[in-house]
Parts: structure tokens; C-alpha cells; sequence
């Protein structure tokens, strides 16, 4: 039977399910389905619902013709709220369909749009997250023009409000000042609202100023329970012998680098607010999520090594305790009410991500097949890597051959990709998509290797921590170790190596090309050259100081991110470049990409420079996407032969 050829268009115009959420009866997960790549103006996506016990067919519940996300079950198991920029594309609204008669309707039509929602336990209210609508004023402004911005002015915080879908009334509890609402949960019992907030909309200093809140949702009473740790969220209420406890995940106090914990605060009834204990010390694993559990104690997604697991908190020993393992990654973890069925995304080697459910103990069952053209393709053999680095830290990795060869026809030229983040990691799935990916290269003929250095996550806060203010550094030599480890074997041609990643794989592809002219092509995908320069003007502003280890305003310097940048090593490089970005980029601005072309430019370098209009940071249009396909194995083919 003839193979079926993986294309640029394969990968970019498949559609992959995210954002589940089970029924509390747990009969039934809606989720939505999404394309890869994004043709028009505005995402489109589809609201679907299967029965969590694998009969009958998975159904649509809507068309696909505008972005609709976010679903949400009423406590009746019977409504699935949902935000939908159906009326106004760009404009979410809240929507909610009958799991019977599969009738939408807008629930919702607040000027600005809605951001985020949680059906109540009372079956006629849904808490709305909004900003303010626009004044007479914010309209004459824009209208005229008239909008000069001045930071600390005019700020919109989204706000919590009240809606009555019966009168469709809307109320805004005075609460919380000019906080920005993130995330909302309401207690199992069906009283208390816990929330969270950020000091401001903006991600800096936002992200590292959260607070958590309670709010009576009757009486309108609130309660601050002071700061939470930076980078908070996956908020959960759980019952202890001691009363009400709040547990959520951040990063490990007191540092912005490093692993995620869950931390865990008592809450009793007109008591004082406990410590944030951290529930996750010690552990040679990461929290992804926390799912809350009407009846019992909360779950959590742990990334662990190459794997996923479910864990359970165990108030009265270790606590958390395996339940069930996933050979892969999972995302997206639900749970019903009593914590007994589960559902996630589910990829594994040679499976693309599809809705999985089952009793949380495992095995969980196949929903959907949301990809079957990809059924054909002869994938290249996808292999566990386990090694030391130099000073003995224990490593693993993924390794996958060119298609349809084995070790033995090696060596093969070897492309090796890193994974973002860097708290980040390559988890045994299948590694396909629109940015560099390993079968991608796979299917044209290159063996890639996948590490997981120092700084990412699967491997607890100690393995995470180790890159803050020292980037490019142990994972770097971490890499070597791999990469050194695949040539004795015999795997890898010494004489065709290349290297690429996206954003903090683009900064190590950055960095390499400094420190070694071993690498015969690099690609840079919205890559780091400057750290000083992306503390001043990336969103994460204190994270990348952290990161680096430096800002810029400590003094006259040498600073210590001007060691750690792959600007500063820009005249040793000799390794022809790809460089490619979003010109709307606001995690790693454009900027970065500029500043390494100009110094390639300058030292007389080979390399390409490519900016996709109207992307972000990560790319999102179809062409642009089939354009870093293309152009990205055309580098490679072209130096590495």
C-alpha cells in the first residue's frame, strides 16, 4: 500500500481539540476543535460534545464559522456555556447550547466583550469577567483621536460581575478596587467565590503581583486573603479536617525561575488566613494543573520525565500520590464532580493529540480521531533517550530516525531542535507542527534529536532553577552531551549538524552559533540575542531578568546578561543563520531578531532574515505557517545536504 506524502499543508491545515470540559455527571466531555492554521481575519473553532464512555459518534454542536472557546457545563449537566465572537467577529460574547436540542444562544451582549465565565451552582447565575463597557467619553476619544496613553491612566481592568440569565441583569460587586480578574472558582458547597487577581492587566507587573480574594456571591461581602506567589493560577477549594482550604499552582517561592509547585492555604471561617505551604516540595516532578473535586481532595497533571501523570493530593500522607500515567503527553485535564471520570488530550509517539476519558485510575479511552489524513504517513521511529550530562546530571530526550531507516543505515545529517520555555520540555508525543518539528525533518530525511537540558520542566524545581541567571550555559553543555552521545553511536554525521528552536530554542540555536562553528545551519525562530534588552521590552520583563541575571539599570556593566546574550558573540559566528519572527511579537520583540541580523550583516554572515506581518510570538496564519515549513527544511537541505 503506497505511503501517503507528509505536506506543508497537511500539518497546517489539521485541527487539533483543546479547552475540555466534562460534564459533573461525567457522562459527557464538550471540548473545542480548532484548525492549525488560522486562513482568514479572526480564528475560527468548533464547540463538540462526546459520551465520555465511547458510544456513538462525537457531535458538533457548532458551526465552525466564528471562534467560539471556553465551554463551561452548567451545574445540571444539561448547558454548556460558551464564549463565541459570533455577533461581532473579534468580540467574544457568552453563549450557551442545549446538550438536547443543540439550540445556541447569546447570552450576553456587553460592549468590549467578555474575557471569561463560570456557571454557578444557582442554575440562574454565571459569573461574567469584563472590563468596564467604553464611557461616552472612551468613544469620543477614539473617535477623535484623542488617545494619547499614559501609563497608570485609563486602565480597563476586567471586573467580576453577577449575571441573572433569567433577567438577564448584570451586577458588578464593588470588590477587589481596580484589580485586574484572572481566574474564579466557586467553593464545592456552592457558597463562597475564591479569586484571583493581578495588580494591573499588564503581564508585567501583573503576573508577579497576584492576590487571592473571596467573594459572597449573595450578599456581595468580600474578604482579602493577601499575595499569592508570582506566576499563579489553576485555582482549587478543598475540604481538610481543618475546614476550607484554597490550592493553586505558581512558581517555586521565592524565585521567578524554576520549577511549578502547588501551594496550598487555609481558609477557616472568619479565621486568619494559614501559610502557603508547598505541596510539591522535594518532588522530582512539575504540576502542570489542579482539576477540583466537588467530594474529595483536588487532582493535579504532573509532567514527569518524558510522561504525564494524574496525581491526587493525599491530605494525610505523601501529598500527592500517583493515580494513573499517561505514556505521553496530556493537557487539558477535567474531572465530574466526584473526580472519578476524567478527560485530557492525549498524544502520544505516533498519535496526534485526541480526547481521551476513562475512571481517573486509567486507562483512558479514545473519543476522537481528529486527524485521520495523517493515518498513511510513515513516521520516523521515535526512541527514549537516557544520559549523563558532563558533572553526571541524569538527561533524557527523544531521538527519532530519518522515515523508513534504522540506526544501522546511519549516520544520518542530524538537525537538533530545543524546546521553548525554558521551563518547557519534549514529552514522548508526536512531534509534528507548524514551527521547526522533529518528524517534520523526520519525513525528509534527518535524524533530530529532541533534548530536555537543565531549566525545563518534568524533573522537579531543582532541575528547573539551576538556569536562573546562567542560561546558555549548563544546558548548553547538556546538549553537547547529547549531541556527542548520538555521533560515538554512530547516529549522527559529525559533518552535517545543524541546530534550531523556537523562542528559547531560538535563543540556544542564537548562542550555539557563538560558541562553536561545529553547526553547519541554525535557524533562530523568535529567538533571545539580548537578554538586557528583552527584560526592557518583553511582557515578562522580571522573568527575563531572572533568567539573564541582570537588567541593565544595576550600574555601568559589564552586566551579567551581556554574557549570557548571543549578541555579544555575534563576530565569532560563522554558522549560516535563519532568522525568522512575528513583527507583532510582544514576549520576544522584533527587536531581538534586528539586532542578530544587523551583527550578522556587519561580520559579513550567511544568513536569512524573515519577519511574518501580524504574528505574535507564536505564528498563527496558515501562509506564514507553510512558510516557516518550507523555508526551514529548504535551510537545512541547503547546507546540510
Amino acid at each position: 500500500m503506497a505511503r501517503t506524502q507528509l505536506t506543508a499543508e497537511l500539518v497546517v491545515d489539521g485541527r487539533v481539540p483543546r479547552a475540555l470540559a466534562l460534564s459533573p455527571d461525567g457522562r459527557w466531555v464538550a471540548y473545542v476543535v480548532a484548525p492549525v492554521g488560522r486562513a482568514g481575519d479572526h480564528p475560527v473553532s468548533e464547540l463538540w460534545v462526546a459520551a465520555t464512555d465511547g458510544t456513538g459518534s462525537p457531535r458538533r454542536l457548532t458551526s465552525g464559522e466564528a471562534h467560539d472557546s471556553a465551554p463551561r457545563w452548567a451545574a445540571d449537566s444539561l448547558l454548556v456555556y460558551f464564549l463565541s465572537d459570533r455577533v461581532e467577529r473579534g468580540t467574544a460574547q457568552l453563549h450557551r447550547v442545549g446538550l438536547v436540542d443543540g439550540v445556541v444562544e447569546a447570552v450576553t451582549s456587553w460592549s468590549g466583550g467578555v474575557s471569561g465565565h463560570l456557571p454557578l451552582a444557582d442554575p440562574n447565575l454565571v459569573v461574567v469577567i469584563a472590563a468596564d463597557e467604553p464611557s461616552a467619553e472612551d468613544e469620543r476619544r477614539d473617535r477623535e483621536r484623542d488617545d494619547a496613553r499614559v501609563w497608570g491612566e485609563r486602565v480597563r481592568p476586567d471586573r467580576l460581575r453577577l449575571l441573572d440569565v433569567r433577567r438577564r441583569e448584570v451586577r458588578t460587586p464593588d470588590a477587589f478596587g481596580d484589580r485586574h480578574v484572572v481566574e474564579v472558582t466557586q467553593r464545592p458547597d456552592g457558597a463562597t467565590l475564591a479569586v484571583l487577581t493581578w495588580s494591573t492587566p499588564e503581564v508585567d507587573p501583573g503576573l508577579v503581583e497576584p492576590g487571592l480574594h473571596l467573594l459572597d456571591p449573595d450578599s456581595g461581602m468580600t474578604r482579602d486573603l493577601g499575595p499569592a506567589a508570582a506566576d499563579a493560577f489553576s485555582l482549587v477549594w478543598w475540604s481538610a479536617d481543618d475546614g476550607w482550604h484554597l490550592a493553586y499552582v505558581a512558581k517555586t517561592p521565592p524565585v521567578l525561575v524554576g520549577g511549578h509547585a502547588v501551594l496550598d492555604v487555609a481558609v477557616p471561617v472568619g479565621g486568619p488566613v494559614g501559610e502557603h505551604r508547598n505541596l510539591t516540595a522535594g518532588t522530582t516532578s512539575c504540576p502542570s494543573d489542579l482539576v477540583q473535586v466537588d467530594t474529595g481532595p483536588p487532582l493535579a497533571l504532573v509532567a514527569d520525565g518524558l510522561d504525564t501523570a494524574i496525581h491526587r493530593l493525599d491530605p494525610v500522607g505523601p501529598n500527592f500520590v500517583e493515580v494513573s500515567r499517561v505514556h505521553g503527553l496530556a493537557t487539558s485535564l477535567t474531572a465530574n464532580r466526584h473526580g472519578d471520570v476524567v478527560a485530557a488530550v492525549v498524544s502520544t509517539s505516533y498519535e496526534p493529540g485526541n480526547v481521551r476519558a476513562g475512571p481517573v485510575c486509567g486507562p483512558l479511552t479514545r473519543l476522537t480521531d481528529v486527524r485521520p489524513e495523517l493515518r498513511d504517513i510513515q513516521w520516523g521511529a521515535q526512541e527514549r533517550l537516557s544520559y549523563e550530562a558532563s558533572d553526571g546530571l541524569a538527561l533524557d530526550g527523544l531521538l527519532i530516525l530519518p522515515a523508513g531507516r534504522s540506526r544501522g543505515d546511519g549516520p544520518f545529517p542530524l538537525v537538533t531542535l530545543v524546546h521553548g520555555g525554558p521551563y518547557d520540555r519534549h514529552a514522548d508525543r508526536l512531534e509534528l507542527g507548524w514551527f521547526p518539528s522533529g518528524q517534520w525533518l523526520a519525513t525528509a530525511g534527518y535524524a533530530v534529536f529532541l533534548p530536555n537540558p537543565r531549566g525545563g520542566k518534568g524533573h522537579g524545581h531543582d532541575f528547573a532553577v539551576s538556569v536562573a541567571g546562567a542560561v546558555g550555559l549548563g544546558e548548553w553543555t547538556d546538549i553537547c552531551a547529547g549531541i556527542e552521545l548520538l555521533v560515538a553511536d554512530g547516529v549522527a554525521d559529525p559533518d552535517r549538524l545543524g541546530i534550531g528552536g523556537w523562542s528559547h530554542g531560538g535563543f540556544m540555536a542564537a548562542w550555539a552559533v557563538g560558541q562553536t562553528d561545529r553547526f553547519r545551519a541554525a535557524v533562530m525562530g523568535a529567538g533571545i540575542s539580548d537578554w538586557g534588552m528583552l527584560a526592557a521590552t518583553g511582557e515578562e520583563g522580571p522573568f527575563e531578568s531572572a533568567l539573564g541575571g541582570s537588567s541593565g539599570w544595576e550600574g555601568t556593566g559589564p552586566h551579567r546578561h551581556d554574557r549570557l546574550s548571543p549578541i555579544s558573540y555575534a563576530s565569532r559566528v560563522r554558522t549560516p543563520v535563519l532568522i525568522l519572527h512575528g513583527e507583532n511579537d510582544t514576549n520576544v520583540p522584533v527587536s531581538q531578531a534586528e539586532f542578530f541580523h544587523r551583527a550578522l550583516r556587519r561580520f559579513g554572515v550567511e544568513h536569512g532574515y524573515v519577519v511574518y506581518p501580524r504574528e505574535n510570538h507564536r505564528i498563527r496564519e496558515r501562509n506564514h505557517q507553510l512558510d516557516v515549513l518550507r523555508r526551514t527544511r529548504a535551510w537545512f537541505d541547503r547546507w546540510l545536504g
